[in-house]
């Protein structure tokens, strides 16, 4: 049987909205362990904060974290899955694209987000990423 995104992703992500700022978004990514943060307006994905991009386009280019905003800092046109897609399908978009964690869309409201941690985790249980990304939060 064929495995589909919904089947790895982690559900439910937590989202901010553009005006959030790194501050935040960064204590959300220690709060639940991850280094991406889908940012929504209502309920639409409109860009994804990583971690990368708070060091990269805040801290780096001298922005102060608590005066900036996910949208100065997000990616606005992030690659996405659908909840059906094929597990192997949605690898290859990120092997291709270089990407770590993609954002789940059921039309364009975010339902999950998958790392490459939960394919580690579904796909080579006994892997090192998969005991990383089975520790708990803010390890």
């Amino acid at each position: 049987m064929t495995q589909t995104a919904q089947d790895v992703m982690t559900r439910a992500p937590e989202t901010v909205a553009p005006e959030a700022p790194p501050t935040e978004i960064a204590a959300i990514m220690r709060d639940a362990g991850t280094g991406m943060v889908p940012v929504t307006e209502g309920d639409e994905l409109c860009g994804v904060v990583t971690d990368r991009d708070i060091v990269i386009r805040a801290i780096a280019d001298g922005r102060i974290p608590d005066t900036c905003s996910a949208r100065d800092v997000w990616t606005d046109t992030p690659l996405t899955a659908a909840p059906g897609d094929d597990v192997g399908d949605v690898m290859r978009v990120m092997r291709d694209a270089d990407i770590r964690r993609i954002p789940v869309v059921d039309g364009a409201r975010v339902v999950g987000v998958i790392s490459l941690g939960d394919l580690a985790m579904e796909r080579d249980p006994g892997s090192v990423l998969a005991d990383i990304s089975s520790a708990a939060p803010g390890r």
